[in-house]
């Protein structure tokens, strides 16, 4: 399973995110606190800053090696201070079916297109899926999909359910594109009598506005005659993290959020804290989505669930 970020708020160097917090997105790629298995298939990060040229594409970096070794990457972000961020660390199944490639690298982001995505979880049976997803997912981001991962598969298909996919959706539009992919997803799923659990934690960001999904297909439905087939990542819910303040970073010798939510201008979601203390840290409910936008440079925060 992948590790992720997408970070929404004031301008914050981009080393306060992937390199410096005591369990920064760099080091979930060898020492995940949450998860036993390593991620060690790649590493990608978009970034959006208005002050920038052409403020409204985002800087995009992505690599098929470890995150921790880069020293390229190390330099960009030492330089960069974005006010919009989606991180993702790859991991795979340890086999030799395993496809590591840039092109399987996240976040996914097609061309022209306003919305980036990340995903933390597995598809079971995708390939079994996929002819019948395909006549959900139009024709202009089918001929984009370019790897073999379950997760662009996802992504080209809530493009697909986007009234305005070119042009950068509001809240209730992303959400519902989001509960349409999973009711779609969840169809297709039954028609092959797919009942094994199915991880779908997804991480989406535009620049503007960033949404958090932690939901689940079947969790607790294993087979019972092939136990060692089940994937050890199913065996637990996989987590999803948020936290809301005026300022992410080192304070008092502790890498905290300062500020809460009440004067708060930024909003942190990862699948793990970045930090030891976790009080300031709320859960995402399973089976749930945080939205949140920026207002006159104050993040609106909102929790939906995800009845699907």
């Amino acid at each position: 399973m992948c590790r992720a970020l997408i970070y929404l708020g004031q301008p914050i160097p981009l080393t306060s995110l992937l390199y410096e917090p005591d369990n920064s997105l760099v080091n979930q790629a060898l020492v995940p606190q949450k998860l036993n298995m390593l991620n060690l298939a790649g590493f990608g990060v978009m970034a959006w800053d208005s002050r920038s040229h052409e403020p409204t594409l985002p800087f995009r970096y992505a690599t098929p090696s470890l995150p921790v070794f880069d020293r390229n990457l190390k330099a960009l972000a030492e330089k960069l201070k974005p006010e919009c961020v989606i991180s993702h660390v790859r991991g795979v199944a340890y086999s030799t079916t395993s496809n590591v490639s840039q092109l399987n690298t996240h976040p996914f982001y097609f061309a022209n297109c306003k919305v980036a995505l990340a995903h933390n979880g597995d598809l079971y049976k995708i390939n079994v899926m996929k002819k019948d997803l395909l006549q959900f997912i139009k024709p202009e981001f089918f001929r984009q999909i370019s790897g073999t991962t379950d997760s662009e598969w996802v992504y080209a298909l809530i493009l697909s359910q986007l009234e305005h996919p070119y042009l950068s959706p509001d809240g209730a539009e992303l959400l519902e594109a989001v509960r349409r992919s999973l009711s779609i997803i969840r169809k297709v799923r039954a028609k092959h009598g797919i009942h094994i659990s199915s991880s779908l934690n997804l991480f989406i960001a535009t620049g503007k506005k960033v949404l958090g999904v932690r939901y689940c297909f079947d969790f607790g439905c294993y087979s019972k005659e092939r136990p060692e087939g089940v994937h050890e990542a199913n065996l637990s819910y996989l987590s999803l993290w948020y936290t809301t303040g005026r300022d992410f970073g080192l304070h008092d010798g502790e890498w905290k959020m300062i500020g809460g939510e009440e004067t708060a201008t930024s909003l942190l979601v990862a699948s793990e804290p970045l930090t030891k203390d976790t009080t300031f840290w709320s859960e995402v409910p399973e089976y749930s989505a945080v939205f949140g936008s920026l207002l006159d440079a104050k993040p609106t925060i909102e929790v939906h669930p995800l009845d699907i």
